[in-house]
């Protein structure tokens, strides 16, 4: 008797216990349905698409149109290109060159993020509205004006290299007349006026973050910060970094991704795919996929090894941020 009762008192908790469980709210799930569609529908389904073609031998738009079989290869691509001296160069480009603008763009965008943050609100305004021309111009366009200013007659920069004095001109480059000198023929300096560019564009959505954070920081801190002797820098240092460290975080990433794939700027600099020694992945990609003969197959490999790059320095970047969560 005594092991009935029991049992329909666990029964009755049971159900007491179901009956109070909270009841999951489907409706934000289907709020997001249409959006996870699109982006399924644009972006993996794609994304699925490149990575099924590099493992199969496609040299021919006949084969992409279904017209001709796709011979499997397996992860032939994949070695052909591994091993490859070629992508090692051109891997090396793309990590040095992600690396300096990386750095060049967090260090200038949050010069002027502080420099905002200081200024009055309608000098602040003036100059972030001329801040923000660059970004919002597109990529082609402005690549197609930073072309025309290192354009090797009609230049600005090579106008205002002409107007040198020509014992200045001799003495410090060797040459007086720059009328026809090829700006992007040397390998280093087309990477410098491309990093110049990449920076220029990428720069405003820097400062205008940084800015944002500055807003959330209580001025009380930098306030105490100066009663007690601290100047600007270790100001910076002390509050300022460590309350911004997850945005900034944020942005590295960013500007990582970003910087790892650059193609329209370089495209148009270099004037197509004929500059192998500047070569970074992307254009690499587009090279090998459409240049004759296309290799459709080898070029998807590479995307998808960019691919997996950028989606490795984002996995770092949430492990860091879930470690840094658990310590607090």
């Amino acid at each position: 008797m005594s092991t009935l009762t029991k049992s329909t008192g666990t029964a009755a908790v049971r159900k007491t216990s179901a009956r109070r469980r909270p009841r999951v709210d489907r409706l934000p799930y289907l709020l997001l349905l249409p959006c996870l569609v699109v982006i399924g529908v644009l972006l993996l389904w794609p994304l699925g698409q490149v990575v099924a073609m590099s493992f199969y031998k496609l040299d021919s738009v006949r084969q992409l149109r279904g017209d001709r079989e796709w011979p499997w290869v397996g992860l032939g691509n994949y070695t052909q290109i591994l091993g490859d001296p070629f992508f090692r160069t051109v891997l090396r480009n793309t990590v040095l060159f992600a690396a300096a603008n990386v750095v060049l763009t967090m260090i200038l965008g949050t010069l002027v993020g502080l420099l905002l943050n200081r200024l009055g609100r309608r000098m602040a305004t003036f100059v972030a509205s001329c801040v923000m021309l660059a970004w919002a111009t597109p990529a082609l366009t402005g690549t197609i004006v930073w072309k025309w200013i290192f354009d090797d007659t009609s230049g600005l920069v090579t106008w205002l290299f002409n107007k040198l004095p020509d014992g200045l001109s001799t003495a410090l480059f060797g040459r007086s007349d720059w009328t026809g000198y090829g700006w992007f023929n040397s390998p280093l300096l087309f990477f410098a006026i491309l990093t110049l560019v990449v920076v220029w564009h990428s720069f405003p959505f820097i400062a205008v973050s940084v800015l944002a954070g500055l807003k959330s920081v209580p001025s009380e801190l930098h306030e105490a910060a100066r009663v007690d002797g601290a100047g600007p820098w270790k100001v910076f240092w002390k509050i300022t970094f460590p309350l911004l460290r997850p945005v900034f975080g944020i942005l590295i990433v960013l500007s990582t991704i970003w910087d790892f794939k650059v193609f329209t700027q370089q495209f148009v600099l270099a004037g197509g795919t004929q500059d192998r020694p500047t070569f970074m992945l992307s254009i690499y990609s587009y090279a090998e996929a459409f240049s004759p003969p296309p290799k459709y197959g080898v070029g998807s490999a590479i995307a998808v090894i960019l691919t997996l790059i950028l989606l490795v320095v984002t996995g770092l970047y949430v492990r860091m941020v879930l470690k840094q969560e658990e310590d607090a």
